[in-house]
């Protein structure tokens, strides 16, 4: 098979991130973008879950958290279904990329 260079521009500050998390998994950029390539030719599409900050759900969270955590003070909480919800792994991921 006969290697093609492709090259792009791209924000010296994203590289770097990009760059780094790569190095943290073992790899470099150039592997992880061929890895890239190979998956959206394999599965036809997109190879990653496409969305939008979670930032937004993340103070959702919170601010049942708080509601719950004042329903318990006054005495009116439902603990029946009650879960707890820990967002360490969320933000840790996020301030990671950030």
């Amino acid at each position: 098979m006969a290697n093609a260079l492709v090259q792009f521009r791209t924000d010296e500050t994203e590289r770097t991130k990009a760059a780094a998390i790569c190095a943290a998994l073992g790899m470099d950029l150039p592997t992880y973008l061929r890895m890239c390539v190979s998956r959206l030719v394999r599965e036809r599409g997109i190879p990653f879950h496409m969305h939008l900050d979670d930032a937004p759900m993340i103070r959702g969270i919170r601010a049942m958290q708080q509601a719950s955590m004042i329903a318990r003070e006054q005495g009116i909480a439902d603990t029946r279904n009650a879960q707890s919800i820990d967002l360490t792994h969320q933000e840790k991921q996020k301030d990671f990329i950030s």
